[in-house]
């Protein structure tokens, strides 16, 4: 009846974890979708080791998780189609939960809240946590507005595509994940809202998945590419949600606010500058640098 795709990649540390998840829901009827997406490490060989006959193994050249999750869902043959990350984790009665409300309302797609756990599996519940922080603050603009498509502009709340639980018949509406390296979840759930209006649900007051947040995470390249792609998104699908005679409108206004924001950037930049060179303080800068290497000449000296 349910179709889990688990789409891995390099995550011997993490995926026993999540296909345990899956295998010991209190809801049984299943598949499970292993897209090893070419690991090197013993990703595959740790799925293949378990003796259960719901779990199919597919091991294919690395095409990015995208392409890796589409190649799943193509092979999905269950009424429901949900999705896991090979670093995440289902609580062991996900499934059984979701299927409950779809059942009672009709939802085309449903997603709860997360418990963000470390690399080691410990909750990490300090509310002054940074990702804490973030996600407390787009869930307080979501019962602020009261409206789903308005919060995801906001902020992404859903947080993975391991969050996704869907009907058959909404997976094939919407069609294929983008090729959005950082943000196809995020796309994904803009265009089922447009799908689909009304038959979005949140559970926001369940938590029925663990989200892991990796030490390793640094800022870099991908902080960059990830922001740059936020803001694509969002350019969209506000769009996306406005009548076409004012679309033009909106976007040259969110457009040019955008670069307003750049060009102050740069200038608050260039007029910190000049105030680090104005002369009256690199005179002190200097007196301060001269004071020093004669204190360190000194010092050689009497050495």
């Amino acid at each position: 009846m349910i179709s889990v795709v688990i789409p891995a990649y390099n995550h011997e540390k993490f995926i026993g974890a999540a296909v345990e998840s899956v295998l010991e829901q209190t809801w049984s009827d299943l598949e499970l979708l292993v897209i090893d997406d070419g690991s090197t490490d013993r990703t595959g060989e740790i799925v293949q080791s378990y003796d259960d006959s719901r779990i199919t193994y597919i091991f294919q050249e690395n095409q990015d998780a995208f392409n890796t999750i589409n190649r799943g869902l193509s092979l999905a043959k269950g009424e429901y189609v949900a999705i896991l990350n090979s670093d995440d984790v289902y609580t062991l009665d996900r499934l059984q939960r979701l299927v409950d409300v779809q059942q009672k309302n009709d939802a085309q797609c449903i997603f709860s809240d997360v418990i963000p756990i470390s690399d080691s599996g410990e909750e990490l519940l300090d509310p002054e946590f940074g990702w804490n922080l973030w996600h407390a603050k787009n869930r307080e603009f979501y019962f602020q507005c009261n409206d789903l498509y308005t919060a995801f502009l906001k902020g992404n709340f859903m947080v993975t595509t391991s969050n996704l639980f869907m009907t058959k018949n909404a997976v094939a509406k919407v069609g294929k994940f983008c090729s959005l390296r950082y943000l196809h979840d995020y796309d994904f759930i803009f265009r089922m809202m447009l799908a689909f209006p009304g038959r979005v649900q949140y559970l926001d007051g369940d938590k029925l998945l663990y989200y892991r947040i990796h030490s390793g995470n640094t800022l870099g390249e991908a902080a960059i590419l990830g922001r740059e792609q936020d803001r694509e998104v969002i350019r969209k699908y506000l769009l996306a949600a406005l009548p076409e005679p004012v679309q033009p409108l909106v976007a040259a206004g969110s457009d040019r606010l955008v670069e307003l924001e750049q060009e102050l950037s740069a200038v608050r930049a260039q007029l910190a500058a000049e105030v680090v060179m104005e002369p009256r303080v690199r005179d002190q800068a200097m007196e301060l640098l001269s004071a020093v290497r004669y204190k360190l000449k000194k010092k050689m000296f009497a050495n």
